[in-house]
């Protein structure tokens, strides 16, 4: 068991209602246990989480079958409009 760090941006801040949090995490989590517990009890934020991407320790998350490692920062980043 660790902990990591979870980053929210833009519409994900704004349903999170927070900037960051720190998170407990047990051995062999993977990002999408962790999508599944931030959306947990927070309508709002899973409908956001839906669409987002993230970044762990500032790379790409192609996989969420990834295993978090303590220490970790996820970013959670909402599709972004403008140009």
């Amino acid at each position: 068991m660790g902990s990591i760090t979870v980053r929210y941006f833009a519409a994900a801040q704004a349903a999170k209602g927070a900037e960051s949090e720190q998170l407990s995490v047990g051995d062999g989590s993977t990002v999408d246990d962790l999508v599944r517990r931030l959306g947990s009890g927070n309508p709002e934020l899973a409908r956001v989480l839906m669409r987002c991407s993230f970044l762990r320790d500032g790379v790409a998350v192609r996989d969420t079958a990834q295993v978090l490692r303590p220490g970790n920062t996820i970013d959670v980043l909402p599709p972004f409009a403008g140009g």
